[in-house]
């Protein structure tokens, strides 16, 4: 992100600015609107989302005058808003990726189906995309990303989600041609298999969060799917289904991740997990075979060796957005994408016994949770993606609970835009 600050500011100087579309004002959307009003040459000039009231609130918070806050449906009207330098709150989120003055949309709705259709249309209308909406990346990254390059425009996760900042350190050991053994990211919560919005009602409560969005970080799925997408990005792979997972402090990372033989817990190097004990942190486990890099490590005291821990003990989520429009704006590059296709696959586990005629309820509810697999691994077992899941799949076979959830096992009653995309995806791959 070097250098960012500088062009911001030449951006400014030459009295222009990145005009940001964003899609979804919840907690994440609220807060990046409120960053990048502290920003030099970028602004958030429209937001859509369900309720207009939050939208003004956000801007309003965030230090917009009410009288510069335009509300309204019409293209025409926020078009002329935005070149007398208002900004507009719309329930229609075709009218921002629409808007010919806008250069880069944010999906922060985290909702798959409807990020797909967000990132779809934002390709097609030859604007750059930045996805808070992970999920909807690893089930049909690998194609949007295909398309976004075809159209000469940036398909990108975002800095401050983990996956971002694993990339970042992954860059910076690779660049430097250091031997890189695992990637990783913290579990701030213990794992269990079976939460739901009823056992995690009174946290999210407590913590103003949804139940759903909670239970699926308590589940696991948030993290293997935060996973998946590093492995896609990389080509680093899950050493065993659903990762290790161990517990430890950074400083013991180092041993922890290294071969069975030298008394870790490796099968293969170049892999992704996560760890208990570490979060909000991420972190990249490095050796060398060189003596004098090796002297100079420990030098530094970067520890003993023969591995290393590059750590990073934050990440600011969508306040760190921005830089990741600035980037797709300003050099023409992404955060994070899926450079090497798709090399893993959250797939759906029961949470519970289904039996036919069950309706799935999604990610973070009460009928499944994400397992991560190398993709090799997914496509033998014909397991359903995770990110494919929503209230139109039905099942059609009792599966057990602890079992993957095939294509075989479900049914699709309404088409949505993320299976028309996956098959899309299937058929180009």
């Amino acid at each position: 992100m070097l250098g960012l600050n500088r062009k911001l500011i030449e951006l400014e100087k030459a009295g222009k600015e990145i005009k940001v579309g964003l899609i979804g004002c919840g907690q994440m959307g609220r807060g990046m609107i409120s960053q990048i009003e502290n920003m030099k040459g970028m602004r958030v000039a429209a937001t859509a989302d369900l309720q207009t009231t939050i939208i003004q609130n956000a801007y309003m918070l965030a230090g917009v005058e009410p009288q510069q806050i335009i509300t309204t449906n019409e293209i025409e009207a926020a078009e002329k808003a935005m070149s007398e330098g208002k900004v507009v709150a719309t329930t229609d989120a075709s009218l921002v990726i629409e808007l010919p003055g806008i250069d880069v949309i944010v999906d922060a709705t985290g909702v798959p189906n409807i990020g797909a259709e967000i990132a779809w249309k934002a390709i097609m209308n030859k604007k750059h995309i930045v996805m808070l909406n992970v999920e909807a990346d690893v089930t049909i990254g690998p194609l949007l990303h295909q398309m976004a390059e075809a159209s000469n425009v940036v398909y990108t996760g975002t800095a401050g989600d983990e996956p971002g900042c694993i990339m970042e350190l992954h860059d910076f050991a690779d660049a430097l041609g250091f031997d890189i053994v695992a990637l990783g990211k913290g579990k701030n919560n213990p794992l269990n298999y079976e939460a739901n919005p009823a056992t995690a009602e009174a946290e999210a409560k407590e913590k103003g969060s949804s139940p759903k969005m909670l239970a699926s970080f308590q589940d696991g799925t948030k993290t293997m799917v935060e996973m998946n997408a590093v492995a896609n990005a990389t080509g680093f792979l899950p050493d065993v289904p659903g990762m290790h997972g161990p517990s430890g402090t950074a400083s013991e990372l180092p041993d922890i991740f290294r071969s069975k033989a030298e008394g870790g817990i490796l099968n293969n190097k170049k892999i992704v997990d996560y760890v208990n004990g570490v979060a909000p942190g991420v972190f990249a486990i490095i050796s060398s075979e060189k003596e004098e890099v090796n002297h100079e490590m420990q030098y530094l005291k970067m520890g003993p060796g023969p591995n290393y821990i590059l750590y990073r003990p934050y990440h600011l989520t969508s306040l760190e957005t921005p830089l990741s429009v600035a980037r797709a704006y300003l050099n023409q590059s992404a955060t994070i994408a899926p450079w090497h296709g798709l090399q893993a696959e959250t797939v759906a586990t029961a949470k519970k016994d289904l039996q036919p005629g069950d309706r799935l309820d999604g990610i973070g509810g009460f009928t499944v949770y994400g397992t991560l697999y190398s993709q090799q691994e997914s496509v033998a077992a014909n397991g359903l993606p995770i990110g494919l899941v929503d209230a139109n799949v039905v099942m059609k076979r009792a599966v057990k609970k602890g079992e993957i959830v095939t294509y075989d096992d479900v049914e699709q009653e309404k088409e949505s835009m993320i299976w028309k995309l996956r098959a899309l995806q299937a058929m180009s791959f």
